[in-house]
């Protein structure tokens, strides 16, 4: 029998639904949800950006089930992105399309109430990649949050199977595409102007394992880039295990983006 996915729960915090910011010639169009908190703002903008090994999942999907309410609580608006997955295109679309997403809350940034000085990603496992190599290879991003995001492609397991998800994401084994997987490897796109990185990550992760995140951060440190590592004792992949509650990391990743906007500045209500 084929599990059925649950009725979805109203969505409170919801402004601006199905917002189509691109249509990809032979693709679906590409949607974002955004939530913006109440007032005149502007407010910063957080791109949610799903994992699910580029293969499965949605904009809809969430760890936290309470992040959309925790993030407007704190003045921070959120957009949801969704992007084409492995099967339907190979990369760079997906980064393509969530350079889209970015171009078009920028071009709408007014009459949606979101300042675009203060854009920030946020992504989850296959989403941290996306997450990362939005804020490495633009200028539009001020700020990146990753929450157990592998850094590099190029040196991932099974590198002869063309069935493995890094595989078909680049269109082939790894063995086969070594330049092309370090050209999708945030690791391999660190410069100096890059925007500060907070990385969340579970101790015991054994799908991307702790060190890499302690690799990353030590790579983006040498070339002068703010990286705060904060380690989720006792969890796995999406931080099965956690000795933590995950809302606790979401408000984690509200204090460093408040860090880094330095809204104690700002007037209240932006």
């Amino acid at each position: 029998m084929t599990d059925l996915h649950p009725v979805p729960q109203p969505r409170t915090t919801l402004t601006h639904a199905n917002c189509v910011v691109s249509t990809p010639l032979g693709y679906r169009p590409l949607h974002l949800d955004l939530h913006v908190p109440p007032g005149d703002g502007p407010f910063p903008v957080v791109l949610w950006i799903h994992g699910g090994g580029w293969m499965t999942g949605s904009r809809v999907w969430t760890v936290d089930q309470q992040f959309h309410e925790r993030m407007i609580a704190r003045g921070y608006a959120v957009a949801d992105v969704d992007y084409r997955l492995a099967l339907e295109a190979t990369y760079p679309a997906q980064q393509a399309d969530i350079d889209a997403a970015v171009q078009w809350l920028r071009h709408h940034a007014a009459a949606l109430r979101i300042d675009p000085g203060r854009f920030a990603v946020l992504g989850e496992s296959a989403g941290g990649q996306l997450a990362a190599i939005a804020a490495l290879t633009g200028t539009a991003i001020q700020a990146a949050i990753l929450w157990y995001g592998p850094p590099d492609l190029s040196n991932l397991r099974a590198q002869d199977d063309p069935f493995e998800y890094p595989a078909v994401l680049l269109g082939g084994p790894l063995a086969e595409r070594a330049a092309f997987a370090r050209l999708a490897s945030p690791l391999h796109n660190i410069h100096p102007d890059a925007p500060p990185f907070l990385l969340v990550h579970g101790t015991e992760d054994e799908t991307v394992p702790f060190a890499d995140a302690v690799g990353f951060a030590e790579a983006l440190r040498a070339q002068g880039v703010r990286c705060d590592l904060l380690p989720v004792e006792g969890a796995g992949h999406v931080f099965v295990g956690a000795s933590v509650e995950v809302g606790t990391l979401t408000e984690a990743g509200a204090d460093f983006l408040d860090d880094v906007f330095d809204r104690s500045r700002l007037p209240a209500g932006t």
